[in-house]
């Protein structure tokens, strides 16, 4: 299988064609090496399409991920890029190690996402749930992230509502155990 034409084939993006691009991705890490060339291309319709596939295939094998994170972590910030290829890299991010020397990146970048009201609301709650995992390695991020929650409610969507509510009673319950 050739993972840039079989992205591009169909004159829209479907489900079966993405899942069936992430399990052969799948199959070994020189296919999944294909998949991250063509998520981190600069064709913004390549690179938006490869960003579901990459979702799924993580999800089926974490493990492939782990040398490409530093090009995910990239994608949170690169000028011009479609809001699926953020949004399946924070989400991955939700449920993947990150490696230490990246930290500091994705939580600017996660601090940033929930802040502007501008950027679609699941990049913001995939942020939430990245900033409260990483709240758990360093505590002293928790009362910023607490803040910002507890003032954006009253202006936000229930989905970041739903998520802040769920984030703030699990800081809560650390800091009263």
């Amino acid at each position: 299988m050739n993972i840039r034409s079989t992205l591009l084939a169909d004159p829209i993006q479907s489900k079966r064609r993405a899942t069936e691009v992430a399990a052969y991705a799948c199959l070994d890490s020189t296919h999944f090496q294909e998949l991250m060339d063509c998520f981190v291309a600069n064709d913004y319709r390549l690179a938006q399409r490869a960003a579901q596939s990459v979702s799924i295939a993580v999800s089926e094998r974490p493990d492939l991920i782990a040398p490409h994170m530093g090009s995910l972590v990239d994608q949170l910030t690169r000028p011009g890029v479609h809001d699926a290829v953020i949004r399946n890299s924070v989400r991955i991010m939700q449920e993947t190690e990150i490696p230490v020397e990246l930290h500091g990146k994705v939580m600017d970048a996660c601090f940033n996402f929930i802040q502007n009201r501008q950027i679609a609301i699941a990049i913001r709650a995939f942020s939430l749930t990245v900033l409260y995992n990483f709240s758990k390695i360093y505590p002293e991020i928790k009362n910023e992230l607490g803040i910002i929650i507890e003032e954006a409610m009253e202006f936000e969507t229930p989905a970041f509502r739903a998520r802040g509510k769920k984030i703030l009673a699990n800081i809560k319950k650390q800091k009263h155990p």
